[in-house]
């Protein structure tokens, strides 16, 4: 029986190479983001084991969307990646500061959990849910927000997988350092920031989205049914 992944965030960059390795695998692949155009192109390109989703999962309403129509058409989850989010906004006032905070809490966090605790009751039994963060959890993101809202995600893991380790279910953390072929940058890359933080890693090169996807892998398969409340860096050895 084809295993069922769920991956927030699959239209594109971390979330479309972790959906193309899971469905070159075999398994039955959810992708789930707001844009349906881009879902929808994912999953043509990927292939038929592929089912797009679109919703805003920082709403409760979107969340709870997907887990029906994810229990309606195949009535469990073997396993969930809960990939969405971005850096949004800046600071430089009060106002600025608290909207800033207060989007990424939702781009970063509320999309995570919210998916997760609609999907809990569909997680199967031996399951695997793995989020995503990033080295800005540690390092910080230069505004705070970013960071903040990553890190936020490291002590849910945690819990969860407390919550979650008598069912037999596995929670753990993905952070991605510079990784190339995302949206996360948008136009503010230049040649010198690429040259910066690859010069910061100890491999001498940026990450690629299969990199991380392959993590994801890894922490999905049975090889890693003992490694859970973890979090793993996978940055090249940036600091």
């Amino acid at each position: 029986m084809a295993r069922v992944t769920v991956i927030s965030g699959g239209g594109t960059g971390i979330g479309r190479a972790a959906a193309a390795a899971f469905a070159a695998g075999g398994d039955d692949v959810v992708i789930v983001g707001r844009r349906a155009d881009v879902l929808d192109r994912a999953a043509k390109e990927i292939g038929d084991r592929v089912v797009p989703i679109a919703a805003d999962i920082a709403e409760v309403d979107g969340a709870q969307r997907v887990a029906a129509a994810v229990r309606e058409r195949f009535g469990r989850v073997d396993v969930l990646v809960n990939n969405a989010g971005g850096a949004v906004g800046g600071g430089g006032s009060v106002a600025a500061a608290a909207e800033a905070w207060t989007a990424n809490f939702r781009a970063n966090v509320l999309t995570a959990v919210l998916l997760t605790e609609a999907l809990t009751d569909l997680l199967a039994e031996g399951g695997r849910v793995v989020l995503l963060s990033s080295i800005a959890a540690f390092r910080g993101s230069g505004t705070g927000a970013y960071g903040g809202s990553k890190a936020a995600l490291h002590p849910y893991a945690i819990d969860l997988a407390n919550a979650l380790g008598p069912r037999g279910i596995t929670v753990n953390v993905v952070a991605p350092g510079y990784t190339t072929d995302t949206e996360f940058f948008g136009d503010a890359m230049t040649a010198e920031r690429h040259d910066r933080l690859v010069g910061q890693t100890a491999t001498g090169r940026a990450g690629t989205v299969d990199d991380v996807a392959a993590t994801i892998g890894w922490l999905a398969s049975p090889a890693a049914g003992h490694v859970t409340a973890q979090i793993i860096q996978v940055n090249g050895g940036a600091r």
